[in-house]
């Protein structure tokens, strides 16, 4: 599968109806939809295809047997009908179960296939996003935009790789099969019948291609709906605060009202459609029995040839109408699989699965940034750092500080290795980590943020998340060292109490120290402090700056701090200006120039705090 799915042809395929502005996008050919496929989906498939290709000539045999039944009522005599129906239910019988295993077969094989390689692909797309660069985040991708194509691209193609190959290989069978017996029992009533073909065709189709783009509208619009509940739900605080209940039911009455109307539209159009479809059938049938009476009574031909013909014709050409949505979904699964694939194919380039790298089995803590021009992914136009540097000795504390924008939490992404810089280097211990594994170079940071996030299990499962395979006296240690020890024994469920969604459960000086404990149990040589006392009370600060004071002493430690107070007591305090350093040296020293930026900012927060 690999080889063919490789030649994917540039089509061109529109977006879903009912979105405005929509713009054609690429999609793989229909084999290469089948990329993943390994050596038991391919037996499926191919069990699943001879299945369904003997599957539907099952419609059109049954229609040759119905022809057999019809004659065998001419018979001469009671015993003579008798006879030739019994042989006929006979053949009934033997075609039923027939059909129950081919049918059994193709439904569970295709099904089962594609879940498989849905699962398949479901794994390799999350797996691919998790190994992505942060700048892939920043500027391809959004969180919502991933969710919605694990959750929705998935399914469609799911579905155009599943079920709906051996419908429609189903499909294609009746409709051959009907023709080649349609013409085999009476050319000549087959040849009257392809006249009413096209109209039954049409029908069904035009009817199939308008109910599909209302019902895709009226997805969108429960789509939009669902929307305004989740953020409504997700945000009821701020909702309650300024009133919003009216404001929510009002658009969301307005999304159901509009998926109401489109239920509506797709009413009238299936009434219709079904409609002209069977008044083109009943109408063909009219001809059919009308033209087979003659050539009963000029060309020799029987009542059952004539029903067999009749149906099988009809049965072959519906089965092309009812085809129909197959292909859409092979058209939205071709689309969906563009998308999906684009992103498993893609190489990181910051990649942390890239075994081919120094691996360091223990650091001294050394860092320095060398002559570093960085400018983010998003605003490439906006340089941050214009021949940054900065050493960082081990076992000391270095204070970065400045105005807002100076690039100060650009520092710890760059030793984070979150992004990398266009020139320059970033070194550890000398080395520079672009030639370091990345899990190892992460594995000896420890990260605590301004606003640490918290997934929505455990405060023991969220501070082992930094070592999974920590004990629980390591868990209390860690908690002790950050002084969150205290307030997690007064819970009632002590480590096992749920920190809610976001860690809503709990103030933010106590996710600080948890964040804090988190980081501790990893036992990390370089400890980045980004803003983690900012957004604290005076009360919870002091706790919290406590915890730091007690883990910093021998680890290579970088601050960033808006509150110049915390940092005091840093080896070195680093002035940060417009992407470089204008000032540097002790608290003490740099307070000493008046006319300093240090000194300025001090004086700021200072003003600010009286007039606060």
């Amino acid at each position: 599968m690999d080889a063919a799915a490789a030649a994917e042809a540039p089509n061109r395929c529109h977006d879903g109806p009912g979105e405005e502005g929509s713009v054609g996008q690429q999609k793989v050919s229909f084999t290469g939809m089948f990329r993943y496929a390994d050596r038991t989906d391919l037996l499926l498939m191919l069990v699943g295809t001879v299945a369904a290709l003997a599957n539907g000539m099952s419609q059109p045999l049954m229609m040759l047997l119905f022809g057999d039944v019809i004659d065998a009522f001419g018979g001469a005599t009671t015993a003579t009908v008798l006879q030739r129906v019994n042989k006929a239910v006979l053949k009934f019988v033997y075609l039923g179960i027939g059909t129950a295993i081919v049918s059994f077969l193709q439904v569970s094989c295709w099904t089962i296939t594609g879940e498989r390689q849905a699962t398949c692909i479901r794994s390799l797309y999350l797996k691919s996003v998790l190994r992505q660069e942060i700048a892939f985040f920043d500027v391809e991708m959004t969180p919502g935009k991933i969710v919605s194509r694990m959750s929705g691209d998935t399914v469609l193609l799911q579905d155009a790789i599943g079920e709906k190959v051996g419908k429609f290989q189903n499909l294609v069978a009746t409709f051959i099969g009907g023709f080649i017996i349609g013409f085999v029992k009476g050319w000549l009533l087959s040849l009257v019948l392809l006249a009413s073909i096209p109209p039954v065709v049409f029908a069904a189709g035009v009817s199939a291609m308008v109910l599909s783009k209302i019902s895709t509208k009226g997805q969108e619009s429960y789509s939009n709906a669902g929307n305004v509940v989740q953020q409504t739900i997700g945000s009821i605080k701020t909702v309650v605060s300024f009133n919003g209940e009216k404001q929510a039911i009002s658009l969301y009455s307005k999304y159901i009202h509009k998926a109401y109307k489109n239920a509506v539209e797709e009413g009238i159009t299936n009434g219709l459609g079904m409609g002209s479809v069977f008044f083109m059938f009943f109408c063909s049938y009219g001809l059919a029995i009308w033209y087979g009476g003659k050539l009963v009574l000029t060309k020799g031909y029987t009542g059952g040839q004539v029903i067999t013909v009749l149906f099988s014709i009809m049965t072959g050409a519906s089965s092309l109408g009812n085809a129909t949505p197959c292909m859409t979904a092979f058209v939205g699964g071709q689309c969906a699989a563009h998308r999906l694939f684009t992103t498993i194919r893609r190489k990181p380039q910051i990649n942390p699965d890239d075994k081919t790298g120094k691996q360091l089995e223990d650091i001294i803590g050394d860092v320095e940034l060398k002559d570093v021009y960085f400018s983010y992914p998003a605003r490439p136009d906006q340089l941050i750092f214009d021949g940054f540097s900065l050493h960082v000795s081990s076992g000391t504390t270095m204070a970065i500080v400045g105005e807002s924008g100076s690039g100060k939490s650009t520092v710890i992404s760059l030793v984070e290795r979150f992004y990398d810089p266009q020139a320059g280097e970033v070194l550890i211990d000398g080395i520079n980590i672009k030639s370091l594994q990345l899990d190892s170079v992460r594995g000896k940071i420890g990260l605590v943020s301004q606003e640490p996030l918290f997934f929505m299990t455990s405060i023991k499962d969220n501070i082992t998340y930094g070592k999974e395979d920590a004990t629980i006296e390591d868990i209390k240690r860690a908690s002790e060292l950050a002084n969150a020890a205290n307030f997690i024994d007064k819970l009632p469920n002590g480590y096992d109490t749920m920190v809610g969604q976001h860690g809503a459960q709990l103030s933010g000086g106590q996710k600080q120290r948890i964040a804090i404990a988190r980081a501790i149990i990893k036992d990390p040589k370089i400890l980045l402090l980004d803003e983690a006392t900012s957004a604290l009370d005076v009360e919870s600060e002091r706790i919290v700056q406590e915890a730091l004071d007690r883990i910093m002493l021998d680890k290579t430690t970088i601050v960033v701090a808006h509150r110049l107070t915390t940092v005091r007591n840093a080896d070195c305090i680093s002035v940060v200006q417009r992407g470089k350093i204008v000032e540097q040296g002790l608290h003490d020293e740099l307070v000493l120039n008046s006319d300093g930026v240090y000194c300025q900012l001090i004086l700021l927060q200072e003003t600010c705090g009286e007039k606060k």
